[in-house]
């Protein structure tokens, strides 16, 4: 397995809701052109391209700090790259049963973010200083299968 085989990846943001904002007002101006009702063409190229563009502003911050990588060697959470050789254990997941929030909850969150993002789910890490940390994903569940069998592979490939 070389560096660069992705075990698992969440892209943050995609670039076709980009187009989500231009292709309404395209439909708007079909609509206003069928009906046969005044054409608004500058209001909506206007505002095709300002949704566009806000939209596009939100795509990028999300790809940069809202994505996710994992590989054989390391986790990228948003801007923050982690050694896999400093994850020391995956930590099990929170009992929804119970009261008691786990100490990993409350641990610092990988990325430049200052918690889990929206919409994801934290996993708590326990590094090789000890100290705890949060990595996260949407698919938080895959994330987990697929960081704990690299770090046993690092493990067992450590002590052979």
């Amino acid at each position: 397995m070389t560096a660069a085989t992705v075990l698992f990846a969440e892209p943050g943001a995609r670039w076709r809701v980009v187009s989500y904002g231009p292709i309404l007002c395209l439909a708007i101006l079909v609509l206003e052109f069928v009906t046969g009702s005044s054409v608004h063409w500058f209001a909506l190229l206007f505002c095709s391209a300002l949704i566009a563009g806000f939209v596009a502003l939100q795509v990028f911050a999300g790809k940069r700090h809202v994505s996710v990588e994992l590989t054989p060697a390391t986790l990228r959470s948003g801007t923050e790259s982690l050694p896999l050789t400093s994850i020391a254990q995956v930590l099990p997941e929170r009992d929804e049963q119970s009261f008691d929030d786990e100490l990993w909850e409350s641990a610092r969150a990988l990325g430049e973010l200052t918690g889990v993002p929206r919409r994801r789910t934290g996993i708590g890490l326990r590094l090789a200083d000890a100290t705890l940390v949060q990595a996260w994903a949407k698919d938080h569940q895959a994330l987990r299968a697929a960081l704990t069998a690299a770090v046993r592979r690092g493990e067992n490939g450590a002590d052979g």
